[in-house]
C-alpha cells in the first residue's frame, strides 16, 4: 500500500455528491468513522483511500470488492430499517434532518470566524456571486 499521508480531504472534495455543505461534511464524518475500522477492513481501507485524496469516492465505487462490502452493509442496514414500525423511522429521519443542522450552524459558525479573522487582520472579506468568500 501506498505510504500514509497525514493530510485529508476536505468536505468540499464531496459537494457534488451532496445537496448542500452540511450533506458533504456528514459525508466525510462517516467515511471517517468507516475508516477507523468499524465496517471492516475493506471498507476501512476504501475511506482512508479516500480521505487522503489517493482516490474519489466515485471512483471507489466503481472497485468491485468495495462495493460488494458496501452491498453486504446495505443488505443489514434495510433489514433493520424494514424491522423498525412508521414511527421510529419518522424518528429517525427527524434524527437525520437535527444531525444536518447542527453541521450546518457548525459550517456557518466557521464562516463567520474566518470572516471575523480576516477583518480583525484588515483584510475585508470580498463577495462574490452570492457567496463570501476569503
Amino acid at each position: 500500500m501506498n505510504e500514509e499521508r497525514d493530510e485529508h480531504v476536505d468536505e468540499s472534495e464531496f459537494s457534488d455528491l451532496a445537496q448542500s455543505p452540511a450533506e458533504a461534511r456528514a459525508v466525510k464524518k462517516a467515511l471517517e468513522m468507516v475508516a477507523g475500522g468499524g465496517a471492516g477492513d475493506t471498507l476501512k481501507e476504501m475511506a482512508q483511500e479516500v480521505l487522503t485524496g489517493r482516490i474519489g469516492l466515485r471512483e471507489a465505487l466503481d472497485v468491485s470488492a468495495y462495493t460488494e462490502q458496501i452491498a453486504q452493509q446495505s443488505d443489514s442496514v434495510r433489514e433493520r430499517w424494514d424491522g423498525k414500525s412508521e414511527g421510529e423511522r419518522e424518528a429517525l429521519a427527524a434524527e437525520g434532518d437535527r444531525h444536518l443542522e447542527e453541521l450546518q450552524r457548525e459550517i456557518d459558525k466557521e464562516l463567520a470566524e474566518k470572516m471575523l479573522g480576516a477583518a480583525s487582520k484588515g483584510a475585508a472579506p470580498r463577495h462574490s456571486g452570492g457567496s463570501w468568500s476569503l
